[in-house]
C-alpha cells in the first residue's frame, strides 16, 4: 500500500493539523448522538411510572406494572426502528451522499420525540400503541445517525487523531444518558414537591397523582431540543471530500470545498480521479467474491463484536433499575409514590453515568490514537468479563445491605470498561476500514448487528432475570433463571466478544485509503 497515489485533497485532510473545523464537526455530529442516547435510554426512567398510571389493578398489594408484552414493546420497539434505520440510511448515505440524508435523520428524531410525548388513546393499550408507533420512527431516525455521523467524522479527520474525533462524537452519547437522568431528577423533584402524594402502601390510589401523566411526557419530548439546535449547522456542512472525489468522482468540487474548510489552496486533480476511483479492482460490489476476500473477515469481526457487546450493554442499561431494586439500592416500589420512584431510578442511573459511563467514553477519546483500537477493545471485553463474573458468582454476597455500595462500584466498572472498550471501538472501526463507496453501508450493517444484539438483550434479559420461583416473578412473567444466572450469561457473552475481537484489524495511524486498499499501488499503476 502507498499514499503516494492519493489525491492531494485527501492527503491534505490526512495531514491537516487539528483545527477549529474538527471540533465544530464533532459538536455538530455529536449532538445527534447526544439526542440518540437521551431518546433511547430515557424510556427506562419512566416505564415503571407507565405501569402505575395505566395498568394499576384495584386492591393489588403491588403498584401496577407494564404487562410483559407491553414492556417488551415499549423497551424494544425503538431498537427495532434503529436497526432498520441503520441499514436503510447507511445504504442511502453511499448512494446519495452523506450530507443529503444527514438532515432527514435529525428532523425525524425531532418530530418523533415530540410525538412520543403526545401519545394518545381512549384506553391504556391505545396509548401504548401510539407510543410504540412514534418510538419506532424515532428509532428509525436515530439509526440513520450511526453510519452517517461516523462516516462523516472519519472522512473529515486527519489520520493522526481520527480515532479520537470519531470516539468524541460517540462519547456525546454519555452526556445524553447523563442529561436524561439529570432532567428526570429535576422534573420529578418539581412535580413531587408541587403535588405531594403518599407511598403506595399507605394509599394505593393517591400515590399516583393525575399530574404524573405529564412527567413522562415532558421527559420524552425534551429529547427534541438538542437536535433542533444543531439542524441548521448540519445543513451548512459541505459534503465530505472522500465521497465527492472517490464516489461522485468530482475531485474539482472536493478540492474547492476543502480549500474553504482547511483555508489552504488545493490543486484540482480531476484527471487523477479515474486512476484512484475509476473502473478497476476497486469497483467490487458489496458481498462480491472480491469484497469477501478483502473485507469479509473484517465485516464478520465488526458485526460479531458489536452484536455481542450490545446484548450485554443494553441489558445493563435498560434494566439497571431492576438490578438496583433487587439488591435494595432502590426501595421497594410500594414504599414510594409514582413520581418519587422516577426520581430514585433517575438518581441511581445518573450516578452510574457520572462515575463510570461518561469517564469511560473520554478515556477512549484520549487514548485510542495512542494505544490503538484493538488493544482498547480487547481490554474492555476482558475486564467486562471479569467484573460480570465477579458480580454473578458471589451474587448472594452482594445482596446483603452492607455490600450494596460495593456491588454498585463493581457494576459501575463494567460500564466503565464497556465505554473505555468495545462500546466506543465498535463504532469507530467500521468507519475506517471499508472503501468510501461502501463505508456508510458497511457501518450501517455493523451497527444493525449491534442493535440486533440490543433487541436480544432488551427482550431476553427481561425474562431471564425473573425470579426462579414463579410466585416471586413479576406479574405476567414466567419464572426465569434469576439475576445471578442472567449475569453469568452476560459474562459468557463478554468472553465471546473478547475472542471475536481477534478478527478486527488495527487502523491506528493509517489513512482510510490504506485501510480500504483504495490507493493500492498495483491497482493504480495498471491504469497509468
Amino acid at each position: 500500500m502507498s499514499s503516494s497515489n492519493n489525491l492531494q485533497v485527501l492527503k491534505a485532510l490526512d495531514g491537516a493539523k487539528t483545527q477549529w473545523y474538527h471540533f465544530t464537526a464533532v459538536v455538530i455530529a455529536g449532538m445527534g448522538f447526544f439526542t440518540d442516547a437521551y431518546d433511547l435510554f430515557c424510556i427506562s426512567l419512566v416505564t415503571k411510572m407507565l405501569g402505575r398510571i395505566y395498568y394499576q389493578k384495584p386492591g393489588s398489594l403491588k403498584p401496577g406494572t407494564l404487562p410483559p408484552n407491553v414492556s417488551a414493546a415499549v423497551n424494544g420497539v425503538a431498537l427495532v426502528g434503529t436497526l432498520a434505520g441503520q441499514l436503510f440510511f447507511g445504504w442511502l448515505g453511499d448512494k446519495l451522499g452523506r450530507k443529503k440524508v444527514y438532515g432527514i435523520t435529525l428532523m425525524l428524531m425531532c418530530l418523533c420525540s415530540i410525538a412520543s410525548g403526545l401519545s394518545f388513546g381512549r384506553n391504556p393499550n391505545l396509548v401504548m400503541a401510539t407510543l410504540c408507533f412514534f418510538r419506532f420512527w424515532l428509532g428509525f431516525g436515530i439509526g440513520g445517525d450511526y453510519p452517517l455521523s461516523a462516516t462523516i467524522m472519519s472522512e473529515y479527520s486527519n489520520k493522526k487523531t481520527r480515532g479520537g474525533f470519531i470516539a468524541a462524537v460517540f462519547a456525546m452519547q454519555g452526556f445524553g444518558i447523563l442529561a436524561g437522568g439529570m432532567f428526570a431528577i429535576v422534573v420529578s423533584s418539581v412535580f413531587d414537591a408541587r403535588f405531594r402524594a403518599p407511598p403506595y402502601e399507605v394509599d394505593p390510589i393517591g400515590s399516583t397523582v393525575p399530574e404524573a401523566d405529564y412527567v413522562w411526557r415532558i421527559i420524552l419530548m425534551v429529547g427534541a431540543v438538542p437536535a433542533l439546535v444543531t439542524y441548521y449547522w448540519r445543513m451548512k456542512m459541505p459534503e465530505t471530500a472522500r465521497y465527492t472525489a472517490l464516489v461522485a468522482k468530482q475531485a474539482d468540487r472536493a478540492a474547492m470545498d476543502m480549500s474553504k474548510v482547511l483555508q489552504m489552496e488545493i490543486v484540482d486533480e480531476q484527471r487523477k480521479v479515474g486512476m484512484v476511483a475509476g473502473k478497476s479492482d476497486n469497483e467490487f460490489r458489496l458481498f462480491s467474491k472480491e469484497f469477501l476476500r478483502r473485507h469479509g473477515m473484517h465485516l464478520l469481526g465488526t458485526t460479531s463484536t458489536w452484536f455481542l457487546l450490545d446484548i450485554a450493554f443494553y441489558s445493563q442499561n435498560l434494566f439497571q433499575k431492576d438490578i438496583f431494586t433487587a439488591i435494595g439500592w432502590i426501595p421497594a416500589a410500594k414504599k414510594m409514590n409514582a413520581i418519587h420512584e422516577v426520581y430514585r431510578i433517575a438518581r441511581a442511573q445518573t450516578l452510574i453515568a457520572l462515575c463510570s459511563t461518561v469517564p469511560g467514553y473520554w478515556f477512549t477519546v484520549f487514548l485510542i490514537d495512542k494505544i490503538g483500537r484493538f488493544t482498547i477493545q480487547l481490554l474492555g471485553f476482558s475486564m467486562m468479563t471479569i467484573f460480570m463474573f465477579g458480580l454473578a458468582f458471589p451474587y448472594n454476597h452482594w445482596t446483603h445491605p452492607e455490600n450494596n455500595i460495593k456491588f454498585v462500584v463493581m457494576y459501575s466498572l463494567t460500564f466503565f470498561f464497556a465505554n473505555f472498550g468495545p462500546n466506543a471501538t465498535t463504532f469507530v472501526v467500521p468507519a475506517e476500514i471499508f472503501p468510501a463507496r461502501l463505508r456508510s453501508t458497511c457501518h450501517g450493517i455493523s451497527a444493525a448487528s449491534g442493535k440486533l444484539g440490543a433487541i436480544v438483550g432488551a427482550f431476553g434479559f427481561l425474562y431471564l432475570a425473573q425470579n426462579q420461583d414463579p410466585a416471586k416473578a413479576d406479574a405476567g412473567y414466567p419464572a426465569g433463571i434469576g439475576v445471578k444466572n442472567a449475569l453469568i450469561v452476560l459474562g459468557v457473552i463478554n468472553l465471546l466478544g473478547t475472542l471475536c475481537t481477534l478478527m478486527v484489524p488495527e487502523s491506528k495511524g493509517k489513512s482510510l485509503e490504506e485501510m480500504s486498499g483504495e490507493n493500492d499501488e498495483k491497482t493504480i499503476d495498471s491504469q497509468a
